[in-house]
């Protein structure tokens, strides 16, 4: 056990994930929604999805437009096949990470490249400060051998972006600092992570249980991380049958926060024009 965590954080409420679609049909459940996205600022949505039915993620997530944001898809299992308008083409295979950066606007598709099996992963949406919406797209697609990872004793971390135990994530970005860890706790292991004061934080579990500061956190369930002033980390510790979990911290912008569907700004304005932008072709 890391010491140097002398203020633990705890948690301030559990959220349990909503039942939804998206895309084409694909089954999902959304963790972190819409009435969350100020609490849990830079972050605007985490979907968690997983099944074995190939009717629940066949229809994939065809061409679709992004402004303002950041997607990050993190494939547990299955193979999906990404294009979009900017000329990227990759196929995210187990344990792999695609990273796109929308900026001013691209159109893209993410396809299941199976028709039989499973399927679970996870995407996440990162806030673009306003200074940044309308950059450039960007896009880097990170096979599962080259994510960095730390072990400990019954621990093993895969550190997507940010930086734990000493080591470099994949991806750093400045103005939001984001953490986004997926941890491996054998049973009864543990493990104390430091968290920048002022940062938001949660915790989603998905497999097992673990305690966090005296409070069981079960499976599919997500763990907001209260700010309380002076706390310095988080202690995680899993049960009886071991747990593996997201772990995300990011420094908040304390921008507005204006949305429609996929795209997010900062004023209605700029919503209308992502609209009307789009409407003409001129996104990606």
């Amino acid at each position: 056990m890391d010491n140097t965590i002398t203020a633990p954080r705890t948690v301030e409420r559990l959220v349990q994930g909503q039942a939804t679609s998206d895309g084409a049909g694909v089954r999902l459940t959304r963790v972190l929604a819409q009435d969350l996205q100020r609490r849990l600022d830079p972050f605007l949505m985490l979907d968690a999805f997983g099944t074995e039915r190939p009717g629940d993620y066949i229809g994939g997530f065809p061409d679709h437009p992004h402004r303002g944001i950041e997607t990050i898809t993190y494939m547990l299992q299955g193979r999906m096949r990404h294009r979009d308008s900017a000329g990227h083409e990759s196929l995210m295979e187990p344990g792999g990470v695609q990273w796109m950066r929308a900026g001013r606007g691209i159109v893209h598709s993410e396809m299941p490249e199976q028709a039989e099996g499973a399927m679970e992963g996870f995407q996440l949406w990162l806030n673009l400060p306003a200074r940044d919406k309308l950059c450039p797209p960007w896009y880097r697609d990170i096979p599962a051998g080259e994510l960095p990872e730390w072990q400990g004793a019954g621990v093993k971390l895969r550190v997507i972006a940010g930086r734990a135990q000493g080591v470099d994530g994949a991806v750093q970005r400045a103005a939001t600092e984001p953490l986004y860890l997926d941890i491996h706790l054998a049973p009864g292991a543990q493990l104390a992570q430091p968290l920048a004061a002022g940062h938001n934080a949660f915790v989603y579990v998905y497999r097992g249980e673990l305690s966090i500061a005296g409070t069981l956190v079960r499976r599919q369930r997500m763990a907001l991380l209260a700010n309380t002033p002076g706390s310095d980390g988080v202690r995680l510790q899993a049960g009886a049958e071991g747990a593996r979990a997201l772990l995300m911290a990011g420094r908040p912008l304390g921008e507005p926060i204006a949305q429609y569907g996929p795209f997010v700004m900062n004023t209605q304005a700029e919503l209308v024009q992502a609209v009307q932008d789009f409407q003409a072709g001129r996104l990606g």
